[in-house]
């Protein structure tokens, strides 16, 4: 008995583990798991189909189908004993099943009498939960339905594994964002990068110069999801090598040359801003590939309109770029942000005055970053959502 329990504990330690390396919230949704899910309620003829996570006390249902609650105490739950098997559990009738015919589940209210549960696993790993069905009816279910079951259950398993490995790429790209805004006496600074899916094609970034002046960069890649993230990666790898030791236009001009083979053999393009601050006397040096979604807000309150004077990257190869200058005075605003922006309202470049009046409404950038966080809300984005504000205190 002693061996026993040690064998059991040590198998609720390892599922435990496994959970916590994959990273998936055991009440989130998951569109694609409901999918499965409500397949598998058509194609069996059942009430309920639900994929369910085992922790140590609970059964978690990640996505159901004719099921109100979201989890069970592990004590009633018949996955519980799905999870001890290779193969699934396929109990055509639980009232003469002696593990669980005195099931409250069974004898009470809800009258479940047919149960079949597939063990899913991340590889390597031990059994998470099942992908279950669940019936008030008797059900037969031969080797042709344990196949289609089992089938299922494995598009449940690549999911999650795909989950995770998501969840994994976005915790890298969050990684390479700067840890917070840059710190410079008499100015402010406020960012934000939010991907409409777990990684995006979005970045803002910065550092110093070798002169000491402050290096802005803000990029937006066609295209959404990983594939943009990786050209994003790439892209400021090649602009934070450039960047350091060389002004804008010849930085822009050195990272695009090293990287228009790959752009070419993508096809991606690259909208991008590349700056040069200097702190103390507020000249701003800019190169504005394709990009022109910036504007500077006086403090008198005029808003000059800061057009692109070039190409994105990954149009021309061996394009060249020019840069342009400009004075922020004490009270002044600078605002760069990406097209996801614009889609919080119309998607148009009429959307810029409803901007401009945000911006000057906010009057500084963490106030225009709190208010752009409310705009946005919780509702799904269309598109990365990034913006960058400076301002140069009064």
């Amino acid at each position: 008995m002693d061996e026993l329990l040690t064998g059991r504990a040590a198998a609720e330690r390892r599922r435990s583990q496994a959970l916590e390396s994959i990273a998936v919230a055991p009440t989130a949704g998951n569109e694609r798991l409901d999918h499965i899910t409500g397949v598998a309620q058509q194609l069996f003829g059942v009430a309920m189909a639900a994929v369910t996570l085992l922790d140590a006390d609970r059964q978690w249902f990640k996505s159901r189908r004719g099921i109100d609650v979201e989890w069970l105490p592990r004590e009633v739950s018949f996955c519980d004993a799905a999870v001890e098997g290779e193969d699934a559990l396929v109990v055509a009738d639980l009232t003469a099943d002696p593990r669980f015919r005195d099931n409250p589940l069974v004898t009470g209210e809800e009258r479940i009498r047919f149960y079949a549960g597939h063990p899913i696993r991340i590889p390597g790993g031990p059994p998470l939960g099942t992908l279950c069905l669940i019936d008030r009816r008797h059900h037969e279910f031969g080797e042709t339905e344990r196949e289609l079951l089992k089938e299922l259950a494995l598009a449940v398993e690549q999911e999650l594994t795909q989950s995770d490995e998501m969840q994994r790429a976005a915790e890298v790209q969050r990684s390479l964002m700067p840890p917070g805004p840059p710190v410079a006496q008499g100015w402010e600074f406020a960012s934000m990068c939010v991907p409409s899916r777990a990684v995006g094609g979005d970045f803002t970034d910065w550092y110093h110069h070798e002169s000491g002046d402050l290096v802005l960069t803000f990029a937006d890649v066609m295209g959404k999801g990983v594939g943009a993230g990786i050209v994003a990666a790439t892209v400021r790898a090649a602009m934070r090598t450039a960047g350091r030791t060389r002004g804008p236009a010849e930085a822009v001009i050195a990272a695009a040359a090293s990287l228009d083979e790959d752009l070419q053999q993508t096809g991606a393009l690259v909208t991008l801003m590349h700056s040069r601050l200097d702190t103390r006397t507020g000249e701003f040096t800019r190169v504005d590939a394709g990009h022109g979604l910036h504007m500077t807000l006086r403090a008198d309150g005029r808003v000059e309109r800061q057009p692109s004077n070039g190409l994105p990257l990954g149009v021309v190869p061996g394009d060249t770029w020019t840069e342009t200058r400009t004075v922020l005075e004490p009270g002044d605003m600078s605002l760069a942000f990406s097209d996801g922006l614009l889609d919080l309202f119309d998607g148009t470049l009429a959307a810029l005055d409803e901007i401009w009046r945000m911006a000057q409404a906010a009057g500084s950038p963490r106030a225009m970053m709190a208010a752009v966080r409310e705009l946005a809300g919780d509702r799904p984005l269309p598109d990365d959502l990034t913006v960058t504000s400076l301002r140069r205190l009064p």
